[in-house]
C-alpha cells in the first residue's frame, strides 16, 4: 500500500469514526429492582444525559443477568395503566436528558439468569443509534422508593 493509500485509509477511519466519537452519552443514578429474589422479570432505571450537539436514540439493551432486555414504559388505555415494548427506541435531543423511572420508561428485563439480591451489580449494555454501545455496572436497590408515588409494573415492584 502507497503512502497516499495508507493517508487516505487513516482519514476515511477518522472522518467515519468522528460522529460516534462527537457524540457525548452520560449514564448517571443507575439501578435495577425486581420483586422478590425469585423473580423473573426485573426492571432498570437511569437518567441518560445527551451532552452532544447530535440527537441520539436509545434503540436496545442487553444484560447476562437476562435472557431479554426491552426498552418499555406505560400508557393509558381504557382508564388503566398499561406496559408496552417501545420499539422504536427512545430519543435524546441533543442537550437533552432521557429519564428512565419507575412508572415511565424503563428497561424491562425478563428470564433473570441470577437473582436481583440487595447490592448486587448487574452489567447492562445500552445500544444507541449513533454512540454505540455503553456498558454500565447497575446496582441492585431493592429498598428505593419511587419518588413520583407509582408503584405498579410488570411484577417489578416499580
Amino acid at each position: 500500500m502507497s503512502f497516499k493509500s495508507t493517508l487516505l485509509a487513516a482519514f476515511a477511519a477518522t472522518t467515519l469514526a468522528a460522529p460516534a466519537l462527537a457524540q457525548e452519552i452520560h449514564v448517571l443514578d443507575t439501578y435495577a429492582r425486581s420483586a422478590s429474589p425469585m423473580a423473573k422479570t426485573g426492571a432498570a432505571f437511569m437518567l441518560i444525559e445527551n451532552i452532544g450537539d447530535v440527537d441520539d436514540r436509545l434503540i436496545g439493551a442487553a444484560s447476562p443477568a437476562a435472557q431479554k432486555v426491552e426498552l418499555h414504559t406505560h400508557i393509558e388505555e381504557g382508564g388503566v395503566m398499561k406496559m408496552v415494548h417501545v420499539e422504536e427506541g427512545f430519543a435524546i435531543a441533543a442537550g437533552e436528558t432521557l429519564v428512565l423511572q419507575r412508572g415511565g420508561a424503563h428497561l424491562m428485563m425478563m428470564g433473570l439468569t441470577e437473582s436481583f439480591e440487595q447490592g448486587k451489580i448487574v452489567p447492562l449494555t445500552l445500544v444507541f443509534e449513533k454512540s454505540g454501545e455503553i456498558v454500565v455496572d447497575v446496582p441492585v436497590d431493592l429498598e428505593r422508593k419511587p419518588e413520583d408515588g407509582h408503584t405498579k409494573g410488570h411484577g417489578t415492584g416499580n
